[in-house]
């Protein structure tokens, strides 16, 4: 893993010595670095995911179909995807690839943040750049804080409440933003699937804003960076799916078609087309029809 850290905390620290020793917006370019870097990744996860779910009606009926016959299922899911052009794995390599990184960024924010004598000694010696070890000790005050410490609520300080709040906001936001619901089941039954998206969407977040109590100050504002950098990420790729976060059950509704109903001619189209009744014979001549002279 020291080959993808010691690099990472390397940048880091470059970062910090740039931005005029402010770890805070070094850690908020540096997630942003990583972001962009593994964008490729992000986006081959999200069409794999978007696949999957354009062919989860027909393989449901697969299943259906073929629940007592395992090798006959295999076979047709194999042909289905095959037909649609589907890798069933395709979602989950890119992720398996982000992890060590996702990782190295964390341990890298841990590193920078040294604070005992002995991690000061490791973060000199995880630095790639000659003379950068000048700046070490980084200075990890911020709004009154230790960055390398979690923060202390008895200071009665406003940030140290708002951290693990802006955690689990952002980390809610995210999660729906970034994942679609899931269509209803056509039998009407319970949909495990949805249930289990909607468990999650729940206690990840109070989860994240749970470890925030504990974690850093330093990590609470890597993940408030990171969950609105990937909603940012979802937004300019025109992917972010609002459906999720809207009230009411709206956005499930946004989708369903519209009943056909008969127009009703309005004064535009009377005017661009005639009255709406049958015009009167206004040619026939009066008098009888003969003619003037």
């Amino acid at each position: 893993m020291d080959f993808i850290l010691n690099p990472f905390v390397t940048i880091l620290t470059l970062l910090y010595s740039i931005f005029n020793q402010d770890m805070v917006l070094a850690i908020i370019v540096f997630t942003a670095l990583i972001r962009l870097l593994t964008y490729p990744l992000t986006a081959q996860q999200m069409k794999s995911s978007k696949a999957m779910q354009v062919v989860q009606p027909e393989l449901k009926k697969l299943q259906e179909k073929y629940k007592n016959d395992r090798e006959k299922l295999a076979a047709e899911q194999m042909r289905l995807y095959r037909e649609n052009g589907v890798n069933p794995v395709g979602g989950c390599l890119p992720l398996l690839i982000q992890f060590p990184i996702l990782i190295a960024l964390y341990q890298a924010v841990i590193h920078a943040l040294a604070a005992s004598p002995l991690s000061l000694i490791d973060l000199s010696g995880r630095l790639l750049i000659p003379g950068l070890g000048d700046v070490i000790p980084l200075e990890n005050r911020w709004m009154g804080m230790n960055l390398s410490l979690p923060p202390d609520m008895t200071t009665g300080s406003i940030i140290a409440y708002a951290l693990p709040v802006l955690v689990v906001i952002t980390t809610w936001l995210q999660f729906k933003v970034t994942t679609p619901p899931m269509p209803p089941s056509e039998d009407g039954k319970p949909n495990a699937a949805a249930s289990t998206q909607q468990t999650m969407g729940t206690v990840m977040p109070l989860m994240y804003g749970f470890f925030a109590l504990s974690f850093s100050v330093g990590l609470s504002i890597y993940f408030i960076a990171s969950n609105v950098i990937g909603i940012a990420q979802y937004v300019l790729m025109g992917k972010a799916d609002f459906r999720n976060i809207l009230p009411f059950g709206l956005g499930r509704t946004q989708t369903a078609a519209p009943a056909l109903t008969t127009p009703t001619p309005t004064r535009r189209d009377i005017s661009k087309g005639g009255s709406s009744t049958p015009p009167k014979d206004s040619a026939k001549p009066s008098g009888g029809g003969k003619p003037r002279r």
